[in-house]
């Protein structure tokens, strides 16, 4: 195994300063196996913030340093599908009620969607540090939160496109090609976020990377509203 200082200087590598007190006692819980290091850098390529943000860098530098970004990134692609597919698993991980009883079989069945794509068991280890340290409330921010370093790393630009309606496959691959050839994709390879948000009223809102544009027609209106009230 992997030594507690090792993980947690990893810890320490990764968050800033102000975080570590907070939650350096956690991480440092995270049993892994040993395994060949990485050639990798095992620093987060960006900053990601918040508490999930921080659980997320450490992870991510855990699982660099016994090389196993990949799997990793797997196991927790395989967990956001299961908050896409079930809207009550929030609610049920916020639940203050929680026994630890509920919380471990939580645990198994979150591990029962990750299949076998969690090598040396980093995630699984990871899901009862955050159970017993009442942190499962995080996960999918976790989750989306190692999506957008494990996406750094590999050189992608996300591309989250917000409509007031679920687009289908079709319409979002016309607008990955569009992008694709324009000047915002940098010439990276797109990572295409699809979401729903009825706010919007219609249209869409597509942000490339640290740049959006706001097609919607809730942005529309609300322009027209300024105009009109400048204009009285």
């Amino acid at each position: 195994m992997l030594s507690r200082q090792a993980v947690s200087a990893a810890f320490r590598s990764s968050v800033p300063r102000t975080a570590v007190g907070r939650t350096a006692t956690a991480i440092s819980h995270i049993r892994t196996y040993a395994q060949p290091a990485s050639s990798l850098d095992t620093k987060p390529p960006v900053a990601v913030y918040g508490l999930d943000g921080t659980y997320a860098s450490a992870l991510y530098t855990a699982a660099a340093k016994t090389s196993s970004l990949e799997s990793t990134s797997k196991a927790l692609a395989a967990l956001s599908e299961v908050f896409k597919k079930d809207p009550k698993l929030p609610v049920i991980l916020t639940a203050p009620t929680l026994s630890p009883g509920d919380k471990t079989q939580i645990v198994q069945e979150l591990q029962r969607h990750m299949g076998s794509v969690d090598k040396g068991d980093i995630v699984k280890n990871f899901l009862k540090t955050l159970a017993e340290n009442n942190r499962l409330s995080i996960l999918e921010g976790v989750c989306e939160k190692f999506g957008v370093l494990i996406g750094a790393a590999r050189g992608e630009v996300d591309l989250t496109v917000t409509s007031a309606q679920k687009l289908d496959a079709k319409t979002l691959q016309r607008l990955e090609a569009a992008v694709a050839k324009s000047e915002y994709s940098q010439g990276k390879k797109l990572k295409v976020v699809s979401k729903v948000n009825p706010d919007i009223k219609g249209g869409l809102i597509v942000e490339i990377g640290d740049r959006t544009i706001d097609l919607s027609v809730s942005s529309k209106i609300s322009k027209m509203n300024k105009l009109l009230t400048d204009a009285l």
